[in-house]
């Protein structure tokens, strides 16, 4: 099993492939080691974007480890992984280098939980300091938002799909990992209102009710597909080569490729992505008033910190603030 793309084999699967491909520190430190070192991939990490994530960033640590002759798990110390950390800082992004360090730290607290390791050599180790106060995600104003949907043509299958997705990803600020994996039951009826149902990361179900536009676009692309009865099925669609719908539902890259197309046909920024549509709907939500803890229930965050870093209404006050020097 390769470590830089972990899938979730069964564990008759792992045991047929055996383990020449894990790290050469772990195939080194025994059976015991082995067994926790996949499981550690397999059970404890349920979302396959973040196991690929962790597993890329785990594979470079060990590989590291080989090219430095560090062959043995119990030869890591606070000061190798530090030296790893600092190195990486060079050539990477603070979040990043953070990411890697938890993915090693909570590696190390799975083995020392299963009696590989007396302790974990990471656990003292610290990350680059690193403060976000504003969100990175471009964003739209809500007149390029409407540009952009009012651009998309409303008598194809396809164009009444991608307007439907943006709409939604606008409207309810979900991300696009939400938006694909809906099925068809996930926009439903309770009462006189339509609601829409996104499954967010950590396995959380999120209901909010459906915009008036959101619900004309889903209703719209409905009709069309003929797909309002088909509950299990996927709700967005891919489409074959000629342009019918699949019973596949889209994946995340094509929603990209979409709003990428679409973004330049309206002659919007070409750093216009999928992420967009949530700190646009946020701001836009923002601006007519609505508050950021509201905003963050629609949002689904954790945390009003993580919201506001969505938030872009202080950036034409900050233009307006600067234009006062006068010189």
């Amino acid at each position: 099993m390769n470590v830089d793309i972990v899938p979730v084999p069964s564990r008759r699967e792992i045991g047929r492939a055996g383990f020449e491909q894990l790290p050469g520190a772990i195939i080194r430190a025994g059976d015991r080691a082995r067994w926790r070192f996949v499981e550690f991939f397999t059970a404890t990490i349920r979302n396959k974007n973040t196991r690929a994530a962790y597993a890329q960033a785990v594979g470079q640590f060990f590989r590291w480890c080989e090219a430095h002759n560090i062959r043995d798990l119990d030869a890591l110390r606070p000061v190798i992984i530090a030296g790893y950390i600092e190195e990486l800082q060079a050539t990477r992004s603070a979040p990043t280098v953070k990411q890697h360090l938890a993915s090693i730290r909570m590696l190390f607290d799975w083995l020392v939980i299963g009696q590989v390791l007396p302790m974990n050599p990471a656990a003292a180790v610290r990350g680059p300091k690193h403060v976000v106060k504003r969100g990175k995600t471009p964003a739209l104003t809500a007149d390029d938002a409407r540009i952009l949907l009012d651009s998309i043509e409303s008598d194809t299958i396809i164009g009444l799909r991608d307007r439907a997705i943006i709409g939604l990803m606008c409207y309810t600020f979900a991300r696009v990992s939400a938006a694909v994996h809906m099925k068809v039951e996930d926009y439903f009826q309770n009462g006189k209102r339509w609601w829409i149902r996104l499954h967010e990361k950590g396995g959380k179900r999120h209901e909010v009710p459906a915009h008036h536009n959101a619900e004309a676009y889903i209703d719209a692309y409905l009709d069309a597909a003929g797909i309002r009865d088909e509950k299990k099925g996927p709700l967005f669609r891919s489409v074959d080569k000629h342009h019918h719908l699949t019973l596949n539902a889209i994946t995340r890259t094509d929603v990209l490729r979409m709003v990428k197309r679409r973004a330049l046909g309206a002659a919007l920024p070409s750093s216009t992505c999928c992420h967009t549509f949530r700190a646009t709907g946020i701001t836009a939500y923002l601006e007519n008033g609505g508050t950021i803890e509201n905003a963050q229930a629609i949002a689904a965050h954790e945390s009003p910190r993580t919201t506001k870093l969505y938030d872009r209404t202080s950036d034409e006050i900050t233009l307006d603030e600067v234009e006062r020097i006068a010189i």
